[in-house]
């Protein structure tokens, strides 16, 4: 049950067992404690070269900063398969969609420019065309 501006209350439970002492006596022990699982999390920068058996993506963009795609391509890389992964928390669809950077975008082109002139240029030597 999520309530408003995306919270998620934790209630503390109560438990009841028993427990019997070396003296043979039997003891009701009732336990009052929040219903949480210890974790470890650490940054995608920290989780390179290792690879995590199951594990919980969080791509939410973060409070400073940004995310950039090459964030999450470490961050989503490092569980053995898709069945050991689970996201924590909708993401930013323009995550994957829109291009990193301008600067690289334009970079990656002017590439490819010079690889095609290249290509062409090779292709017209070894045809004897130049």
């Amino acid at each position: 049950m999520i309530c408003e501006n995306g919270v998620l209350p934790i209630m503390p439970l109560t438990k009841m067992f028993s427990v019997i002492t070396a003296s043979s006596n039997k003891i009701t022990v009732t336990r009052l404690q929040l219903p949480v699982t210890l974790a470890y999390a650490f940054t995608d920068y920290r989780s390179q070269a290792q690879t995590i058996n199951h594990c919980i993506v969080d791509l939410a963009t973060p409070p400073t900063g940004k995310l950039t795609p090459f964030n999450a391509y470490v961050a989503l890389s490092r569980s053995h398969s898709r069945h050991s992964i689970r996201l924590l928390r909708d993401f930013d669809e323009r995550l994957f969609t829109h291009h990193p950077s301008e600067h690289l975008r334009m970079e990656d082109e002017q590439i490819n420019k010079l690889d095609h002139r290249m290509k062409k240029k090779w292709e017209e030597h070894a045809t004897g065309h130049v």
